[in-house]
């Protein structure tokens, strides 16, 4: 399976390609083979589709100007960050005006400019030069939005100008309507309406910078490691009796362009009947804690990650609170939009990330993981999740304040 899914003629599973679609017509038929159920209960059909599809909009820039007092900006010293088709601003629309001037932190100004929520114009100092072209190369390729023509937009500006007393921008996006589909299967449980849910993400980055003319980015950890995991446990679990808790089984999509995916799921769902989310990513490479470990993301945020030790106690297994909390994971992967929804919602990963040279790199291949790691990865999630799964152990709510 994970060889399937990391293979070279996925062509890395970016979103919206002909990869992706084979992707998860190949998660569609394991779902099958093992004798799962669509979400939405209907087996009837000799070939049910897992799919949950929904659409999104694809945003890709075609026209950005923008003048400040009679001087033209130059194309690589722009770029827009907005919802919107088209906008044309002159200055008597009064629009927001922000510097970030020399010596500040550009991250965090940053951040702060694009949560405001009228439309602004950005002026960012030269001496920022180099973290304005890193964003700049990601703004510039657009973005996909669930709705076109909601929120505020931001124009940054490249410029030495402090407060120019005229401007003028002019910018259009070309949009796209777009199917994305996630794979979701399920075992239905005694209790019908108690979800624990099993998840990964199958979409990765496809073609990325070359290396030895490889640009084929597999995403052989990140994560078809985490999805092989998921359809490993629902071939275990179906071959169990009849589960305490209906169990759901989802390959999430555009998890790598804002998580989309787990987004359109949450919607689907009363997030107060899921009892609990073991999401898996990035599994593939034994962890910082030693042979058959891994760790738990946000394990402070539930009991969920005492009660997956307590159920190893005993085992050579063991699951740790994240190590790597500057690394900001537990918002950083597909969990963190059920836990926002009060889910004790976690990921469990192994992955030294701080070390890890082939995250979102062509080298995130087959060849470089540890398949006796990864083996007991699922050994130790099956072994860890048995108490929720029979009903036995019920994790406390994550509480939504806490959730940023």
């Amino acid at each position: 399976m994970l060889q399937t899914l990391s293979h070279d003629n996925m062509q890395g599973r970016a979103t919206f390609t002909a990869g992706i679609e084979k992707a998860a017509d190949f998660i569609e038929e394991e779902f099958h083979a093992a004798g799962l159920v669509p979400l939405n209960g209907n087996s009837s059909s000799q070939a049910p589709s897992y799919r949950q599809t929904f659409y999104v909009h694809r945003l890709t820039p075609s026209q950005t100007e923008v003048k400040l007092g009679k001087k033209t900006i130059a194309p690589e010293h722009l770029f827009v960050n907005t919802a919107h088709e088209a906008f044309s601003w002159k200055h008597k629309n009064k629009v927001n005006i922000i510097s970030i001037p020399e010596g500040e932190n550009f991250r965090a100004a940053f951040a702060k400019a694009n949560a405001g929520e009228q439309d602004a114009i950005v002026l960012v100092h030269p001496s920022h030069a180099e973290a304005f072209a890193n964003y700049r190369g990601y703004f510039a390729r657009g973005g996909v939005k669930k709705e076109v023509g909601t929120g505020a937009s931001k124009v940054y500006v490249l410029t030495d100008q402090a407060a120019p007393k005229k401007y003028e921008v002019k910018f259009a996006n070309k949009v796209e309507k777009l199917p994305l589909s996630n794979v979701v299967g399920m075992i239905e449980g005694k209790r019908k309406n108690e979800f624990v849910v099993f998840s990964g993400h199958y979409d990765h980055i496809g073609f990325h910078h070359s290396i030895d003319g490889d640009s084929i980015a597999n995403g052989a950890d990140d994560d078809a490691s985490g999805t092989t995991a998921m359809m490993m446990l629902a071939r275990y679990y179906k071959e169990q009796p009849q589960p305490e808790r209906t169990l759901i089984f989802a390959a999430f999509t555009a998890e790598e362009i804002g998580g989309h995916g787990s987004r359109y799921f949450s919607e689907q769902l009363n997030p107060d009947q899921i009892m609990a989310m073991f999401n898996i990513e990035m599994v593939g490479k034994p962890s910082k804690f030693g042979p058959n470990s891994a760790y738990l993301t946000g394990y402070e945020k539930s009991d969920l990650g005492k009660m997956m030790q307590k159920r190893l106690e005993g085992t050579t297994y063991s699951i740790h609170p994240d190590p790597y909390p500057e690394q900001n994971l537990f918002y950083r992967s597909d969990n963190a939009t059920l836990a926002r929804l009060g889910v004790p919602a976690h990921t469990i990963s192994s992955v030294q990330i701080d070390q890890d040279k082939t995250y979102h790199t062509v080298k995130d291949e087959f060849e470089l993981l540890d398949m006796p790691h990864f083996t007991s990865m699922i050994r130790a999630i099956a072994l860890a999740a048995q108490g929720v799964v029979s009903g036995e152990d019920t994790p406390m709510r994550v509480d939504k304040a806490l959730v940023k």
